[in-house]
């Protein structure tokens, strides 16, 4: 773990955050923007590692810099809920906020690289810089967006259409950090992905052989964690229609 003391920069000197209209670019500000502003302490996770746990005692934000993490909610009988997927720029600890406590965990998918600042200190920083404040309003605001986005999907959905538009957004999520769409390597089992969608396992795989059959994906390897996308746009194509 390292710590990074920020270095004033004046705003005048910094690239603007919010007009950006790449989402790489605007990822890459936010950053830039956020190392500057605060002292980062980085962290580097293994697949399987906890950034923290539900029940953890609140203090710092983190900003994903590398890799991805999912976000796992618990309930008192012991069932989870994989509840949400960050990746490169996106925030994790919202949660704590309210309560002083997280209320779910956040775990490493893969080699990950976390930028942690504390809470108090963002919010000083926050008051002497409004780009930051903006950041962070916007980060919050597309935390809801996205829980919103969700629960229609799940309430209005088939399973067939969750599984394509759960393709389509991992998809479009690499796409907005510079990286390759045509494959991606699920980091998640069938299992997983059932339970972050609402439904069993057997309908997740029944889903994707069914896109499969269809050209719409193809299996890379034996694992059939590999997925191929062939044409983007068909896989849009049926995360919308299929009803």
């Amino acid at each position: 773990m390292t710590t990074t003391a920020a270095a004033h920069v004046p705003m005048s000197l910094r690239p603007p955050v919010l007009p950006l209209r790449e989402p790489c670019d605007r990822i890459a500000a936010s950053l830039a923007l956020v190392r500057d502003c605060v002292p980062v302490t980085c962290r580097v996770l293994r697949a399987g590692e906890s950034l923290y746990a539900a029940g953890d005692r609140f203090q710092w934000l983190h900003v994903v810099h590398a890799g991805a993490f999912k976000l796992v909610n618990g309930a008192a009988d012991g069932r989870e809920q994989v509840v949400g997927l960050q990746f490169k720029g996106d925030w994790l600890g919202f949660d704590g906020i309210a309560s002083g406590r997280h209320g779910g965990s956040a775990v490493a998918m893969d080699t990950s690289e976390v930028w942690s600042v504390r809470y108090d200190d963002l919010l000083r920083a926050s008051a002497r810089e409004p780009d930051l404040a903006r950041l962070l309003h916007c980060a919050m605001s597309r935390e809801m967006a996205r829980d919103r986005d969700a629960l229609m999907s799940l309430c209005t959905l088939s399973a067939d259409a969750r599984v394509a538009k759960f393709l389509q957004q991992w998809a479009v999520s690499l796409a907005e950090r510079g990286l390759r769409t045509d494959q991606i390597t699920l980091r998640m089992t069938r299992a997983e992905i059932g339970n972050h969608l609402g439904m069993k396992l057997e309908t997740v795989s029944r889903a994707l052989s069914r896109m499969e059959r269809d050209g719409v994906i193809a299996f890379c390897g034996t694992g059939r964690r590999d997925i191929r996308i062939p044409d983007a746009g068909a896989l849009g194509h049926a995360a919308a229609t299929l009803q």
